[in-house]
C-alpha cells in the first residue's frame, strides 16, 4: 500500500459519524491536489470496518455510484443509518459536512 494510500485512510477515519466528507476536501487537507486519487483508495478501501469510506461523498453531497462495498444504495443505507439527511439524492452537506 502507497504512503498516500496510508495517509488517506488515517484522514478518512476521524470522520465522525452522521457526518460526512469530500474527495476534494481529503485531496486538499493531505495536499495531494488529486480528488481522483482519493476515489481510487477508497475504491481499493482494505478494511472498511475500521475506515468508513462511505463517509465520502462528491462536492455537491452526491453518493459514489461505484462505491466499492454496494453501490450508492448500500451507501445511503449505511449514511442514514448514522442519521445523515437528504435533499432529493444527495447528503444535506449544510448539515452533515464535516471539517477537518
Amino acid at each position: 500500500m502507497n504512503d498516500d494510500y496510508k495517509r488517506i485512510y488515517k484522514l478518512v477515519k476521524t470522520v465522525p459519524s452522521g457526518k460526512v466528507t469530500t474527495y476534494g476536501q481529503i485531496s486538499d487537507k493531505l495536499k495531494l491536489n488529486n480528488p481522483r486519487l482519493v476515489g481510487r483508495a477508497l475504491h481499493n478501501n482494505p478494511d472498511p470496518k475500521s475506515i468508513p469510506c462511505h463517509r465520502v461523498v462528491n462536492s455537491k453531497g452526491g453518493l459514489a455510484e461505484n462505491f466499492a462495498f454496494g453501490g450508492a444504495i448500500t451507501q445511503k443505507e449505511l449514511l442514514e443509518k448514522e442519521g445523515v439527511s437528504f435533499k432529493k439524492d444527495n447528503v444535506n452537506l449544510v448539515e452533515h459536512l464535516f471539517s477537518f
